[in-house]
């Protein structure tokens, strides 16, 4: 029976885990944050005592997986409601512009010369005065545009699923009074159902709808 019941835990726990990763999705997989990386442990934490201590039975289990899953629907919220994001999953900030290091972020990020330099080496720059802009993405990765790479201006979004997005105007230069005017000259009067407007100087908005 005890190797029966082993069996099952095993079987049953394999099966809602990938089931799990279905539902999440596979850039889910890669792009793991912090919010990923404390609910795998949690969940890693209940399988494992589930397996072996044989004083937990496979209902216990499955409340367990009940529970964990209703911490999941906090991911599902960050979707649907905006302001949650930045709280539960970070947001990209700009390491490196125009060749010069942001220290201060870096500190904000627990993030040392060494760190950065074994990223920029990820991604073929062995130089920081090679770097035009190098930002640290959500999941640790960094990402990085080269001062000899064609495009030298990297775009600025400027809306998010519908919401103005005024950090980054600010840091244009711009208002949302200069957005509303730009947008009406191509021909568009409401904002809220742009999924995304990127900003580039010297070009039309680029505009992608939902």
């Amino acid at each position: 029976m005890l190797w029966f019941e082993l069996f099952l835990k095993t079987s049953f726990g394999f099966i809602l885990l990938l089931f799990v990763t279905k539902v999440l999705g596979k850039t889910q997989i890669r792009q793991l944050t912090a919010f990923d990386f404390i609910s795998a442990l949690i969940l890693g934490e209940f399988v494992g005592n589930a397996l072996y201590d044989p004083e937990t039975n496979l209902l216990q289990v499955m409340f367990a997986l009940f529970i964990w899953g209703l911490m999941m629907i906090i991911e599902i919220v960050t979707q649907k409601y905006k302001g949650t994001r930045h709280f539960l999953e970070g947001k990209p900030d700009i390491i490196i512009e125009n060749g010069k290091i942001d220290r201060e972020m870096m500190k904000r990020n627990r993030l040392d010369f060494n760190q950065l330099q074994h990223l920029l080496r990820m991604k073929d720059v062995f130089q920081i005065k090679d770097v035009n802009v190098a930002i640290l993405e959500t999941d640790g990765t960094i990402s990085v545009l080269k001062k000899s790479d064609p495009i030298k201006v990297l775009p600025v979004n400027l809306i998010n699923d519908g919401e103005i997005i005024y950090n980054n105007l600010r840091v244009i230069g711009k208002d949302d009074i200069w957005l509303k005017r730009t947008l009406k000259q191509q021909g568009i009067t409401d904002y809220e159902n742009i999924f995304s407007c990127e900003y580039t100087k010297n070009e039309p908005l680029a505009i992608q709808w939902r």
